[in-house]
C-alpha cells in the first residue's frame, strides 16, 4: 500500500476561457460537498452519498508507452485539461469510476491508467525486468504523457499512485502543474525503511514482512484475491463495498506480472531486492526527500485503517501553495472510491490554486 502534472497542452485565450467555464460547472455539479469546502474554509468535508455509483467506464484504450503497453480508461473532450488518476495497491483503476465521471462533466480530459503489473497493461519485452522500484513507476508515467501527447497535468493519487505522483511532481514539476495526494508525501527509499518503527507501527507492515519470504511470494500467488478482499477490510473497515465491486477490481490482479511487481516493490523498499541501475541516479535524489514545489492539496480519511503518516509530519515537505484535507463520514483508504465527490472537488480546487 501507500505508493505524476494540468490543464493546457496549449496555452492560448480559448483554453482559458474553457479552463474558467469549467471549473464553474464544476462548482455547481459538486455543490453537495460541504460549503465550508467549496469556499477554501474549514477544509474537513462529508463524502456524499447523492451520486449513483458507476459501475463501467466511457472507454478502455490501450497505448504503447515507454516499456509497457499501458491499459487506461479516457473520460472527457479530448481537448480538456488533462488530469491523471492514480491507483493503488491492491486496487486499480475502478477506483476512479464515480471520480471520472464527474471530472469530465467538468471539462476534463481524464486518464486512469493500470500500473505495470495491473488489468490489461503488459511489458513490451519478456526480457524486460519486472521491477516495482518507486522510480521504475514514475518513468512509466512520464512515458505514458509522452505518448499521449500530455506536456503538464494534474496528477492524482492514492497509496501507490500518491507515491508515484509525489516522485514526477518532484523531479519533473515541469510536467506537473498540480497535485492531489492521499496520505501526503510518500517518497521513501531502502536505507531510510531500514530504520525500525515502533511495534504497534511494525505490526501494521505485516504484509510486508510476509511478502519478505518464499512462502510470501507462494501465498500471495495462490491466493492475491482473497489478500486483495482482506487488504481492503483492513484499511477501510467503515467501507461496506460489495462483491459485484470487489470481483471487479480482482480480475486487474491476474496480469501475468502482478505478482512479481507487487513482490519486487515491497521488497526493494526494505533492501531485499535490487533495482536496476538506470533508476540510480533518480533514487538517489528521491533519498534526500526532494521538496514538492507545484500545488498540491492532501488528503487524509478519518478511518484508514492502512499504515499512513500523519499530516503535520509532512506538511514541510511542500514548498508550494498547500493545503491539507481531512475527510470525515467513516472514509478508509481507498479513498477516491470511498468519497469520489470530495476527490473530485480536491482535483478542480487545486487546478485553481
Amino acid at each position: 500500500m501507500n505508493a505524476i502534472r494540468t490543464p493546457e497542452d496549449i496555452d492560448h485565450p480559448r483554453r482559458r476561457l474553457f479552463g474558467i467555464a469549467a471549473a464553474a460547472l464544476a462548482a455547481a455539479q459538486l455543490g453537495s460537498i460541504s460549503g465550508a469546502s467549496a469556499q477554501g474554509g474549514d477544509p474537513e468535508t462529508i463524502a456524499s452519498d447523492s451520486i449513483k455509483p458507476r459501475t463501467s467506464f466511457a472507454s478502455l484504450k490501450q497505448i504503447e508507452a515507454g516499456l509497457l503497453n499501458v491499459g487506461y480508461a479516457e473520460d472527457g473532450p479530448s481537448d480538456g485539461p488533462p488530469v491523471i488518476l492514480l491507483h493503488g495497491w491492491p486496487y486499480d483503476i475502478y477506483s476512479y469510476v464515480d471520480v471520472a465521471p464527474l471530472l469530465a462533466d467538468a471539462g476534463y480530459r481524464v486518464i486512469v491508467p493500470y500500473l505495470r503489473g495491473y488489468g490489461t497493461t503488459r511489458f513490451l519485452s519478456n526480457a524486460t525486468v519486472r521491477n516495482g522500484q518507486q522510480a521504475a513507476l514514475a518513468a512509466d508515467i512520464v512515458a505514458l504523457m509522452d505518448a499521449l501527447g500530455i506536456r503538464k497535468a494534474v496528477l492524482a493519487g492514492y497509496d501507490w499512485g500518491a507515491r508515484t505522483a509525489n516522485i514526477v511532481a518532484a523531479l519533473w514539476p515541469e510536467r506537473c502543474k498540480a497535485m492531489v495526494s492521499v496520505s501526503g508525501y510518500l517518497i521513501g527509499s531502502p536505507a531510510a525503511n531500514m530504520a525500525p518503527l515502533p511495534p504497534e507501527a511494525e505490526f501494521q507492515w505485516w504484509y510486508q514482512f510476509y511478502f519478505a519470504t518464499e512462502r510470501g511470494r507462494a501465498g500471495y500467488t495462490k491466493n492475491a484475491a482473497d489478500f486483495a478482499k482482506l487488504i481492503w477490510r483492513l484499511a477501510s473497515p467503515q467501507w461496506k463495498f460489495d462483491d459485484p465491486t470487489f470481483v471487479r477490481s480482482a480480475t486487474a490482479f491476474a496480469n501475468p506480472d502482478h505478482v512479481d511487481i507487487v513482490i519486487h516493490n515491497y521488497r526493494w523498499r526494505l533492501g531485499l531486492a535490487e533495482g536496476e541501475s538506470k533508476y540510480d541516479e533518480l533514487e538517489k535524489k528521491l533519498a534526500t526527500f526532494p521538496m514538492i514545489g507545484v500545488p498540491t492539496i492532501t488528503m487524509e480519511g478519518d478511518a484508514n485503517g492502512a499504515p499512513h503518516p500523519a499530516p503535520g509530519a509532512y506538511a514541510k515537505r511542500f514548498s508550494g501553495k498547500y493545503e491539507h484535507r481531512l475527510i470525515t463520514g467513516g472514509i478508509g483508504h481507498n479513498l477516491p472510491q470511498e468519497a469520489p465527490q470530495a476527490f473530485a472537488r480536491a482535483v478542480i480546487d487545486v487546478d485553481r490554486f
